[in-house]
């Protein structure tokens, strides 16, 4: 089982999710904070199903993420 970073965002109406680190475009979403990161979690399973395990090499690595809030 590998460990992915993942950024949930939470809008008007609901809830996105989307890991960091993967090659290509994985989306989930849905109504909680729970449903969009099961549903990201099935998107990603699918994603490297469907393309393979090189969507995992990416380099670098990231080590961390943050969420930084600044006005401009």
């Amino acid at each position: 089982m590998r460990q992915y970073k993942i950024i949930v965002e939470k809008h008007p109406d609901g809830y996105v999710a989307y890991p960091l680190g993967l090659k290509g475009v994985v989306i989930g979403q849905g109504d909680t904070y729970e449903e969009a990161l099961s549903d990201v979690k099935s998107a990603i399973r699918f994603h490297v199903e469907s393309f393979g395990e090189e969507v995992l090499h990416v380099e670098p690595p990231i080590l961390e993420a943050f969420v930084a809030e600044a006005g401009v």
